[in-house]
């Protein structure tokens, strides 16, 4: 369909009729194109994801599905999701039709993923390499599901990387200790990462921590709620799971912490957040508390991981550890922590014992 030259505002635009997934008939129009070339891709891009059959381009197809997906995921999943389709998936297919797709040219686009090197030769992390393509693989299954292709090519293909890192890092309380002196000239951070390693709290649920979150006297410390950074905009989300909204009990000491640290903060309102900070502050302390290799440097998530360690070493049960942590199930618990629980092995094997 031809494209029009606007004489007043020396720009071009489009106007073109279309048939939306109602059946009805419909006329759009779009201004302000520079040049005759810019309009033209406009409209044939705008009628592709229109038609939604299999022969658009995959980054048509992906207007598609992120149109149907924004409306059922959490905003900074969605946020995620668009990060890796823009500058792992769409330079590889985005020109292919979606019925293009095969599982040769998937397993080449895996290839050259597992070889990619950064400019200090480190690879993609196998989680990463999983996590990728599983969300190539989930556009494929959108569109069996609801398009009508025959086959994902990403199931002949295989998948590449794993779902769980080999080995999960943690600090004993004497390392955290090590570590805690070293940042404990700023009030927010000592504050901070104390709650992280004695709560098991995830960097977004403290993040959303309110003062009035934290019952000093009952010694408990209220999780509702989680908070990212998305751009230049604060966003306040539920947790992860329904599970994760929990009350969380603190030792003596670290209330007092807390309290002091309370006491420092000019005018705190109760509705103030506790520690009005982006995740990326506390991962600079953690490299800040970790340049000397003492203790060795861990992520911020495996802060989460330290504690279910302390209490596994404390002796409590996998059902006490999993409403702590906000698990949604025990096995999640049992499953992500199972290396750490021989001693509980050894002591059923030593009861059954018992019982003969």
């Amino acid at each position: 369909m031809p494209v029009y030259y606007d004489e007043s505002a020396k720009t071009w635009f489009v106007k073109c009729y279309y048939t939306d997934y109602t059946g009805t008939k419909r006329q759009r129009k779009k201004r302000g194109f520079k040049r005759q070339k810019d309009a033209k891709d406009w409209e044939r891009n705008f009628l592709e994801t229109q038609q939604r059959d299999l022969t658009m381009t995959f980054e048509n197809f992906v207007k598609v599905y992120n149109e149907d997906m924004k409306h059922r995921l959490r905003e900074h999943t969605f946020t995620q999701k668009q990060y890796v389709i823009a500058s792992k998936l769409l330079p590889f297919f985005g020109k292919l039709s979606v019925s293009d797709i095969t599982p040769a040219s998937v397993r080449k686009w895996q290839n050259e993923l597992t070889a990619y090197r950064d400019e200090n030769g480190k690879p993609y992390s196998e989680t990463y390499l999983r996590t990728i393509n599983n969300q190539l693989s989930a556009i494929m299954n959108y569109a069996m599901r609801y398009y009508g292709l025959k086959e994902n090519p990403c199931r002949k293909a295989g998948s590449i990387g794993k779902s769980h890192a080999e080995e999960m890092q943690f600090w004993t309380t004497e390392e955290f200790k090590a570590f805690l002196e070293k940042v404990s000239n700023k009030p927010a951070a000592r504050a901070g990462f104390l709650v992280l390693y004695y709560c098991g709290l995830r960097i977004g649920e403290l993040l959303a921590l309110e003062i009035c979150d934290v019952d000093l006297e009952a010694g408990i410390i209220s999780v509702t709620k989680s908070y990212q950074r998305l751009g230049a905009k604060d966003v306040i989300t539920p947790p992860k799971t329904p599970k994760s909204v929990r009350s969380v009990s603190m030792p003596p000491f670290l209330g007092d912490e807390l309290k002091a640290y309370i006491g420092q903060l000019y005018k705190p309102h109760k509705h103030d957040r506790l520690f009005p900070y982006t995740k990326y502050f506390f991962e600079h302390e953690i490299v800040r508390g970790t340049k000397d290799g003492n203790p060795k440097r861990i992520r911020l998530h495996d802060l989460r991981h330290s504690h279910a360690s302390l209490l596994i070493s404390l002796g409590l049960s996998p059902l006490a550890i999993a409403e702590r942590m906000g698990h949604e199930k025990v096995e999640t618990t049992l499953n992500t922590y199972s290396h750490l629980f021989p001693k509980a092995r050894d002591e059923v094997a030593e009861k059954l014992q018992n019982c003969f």
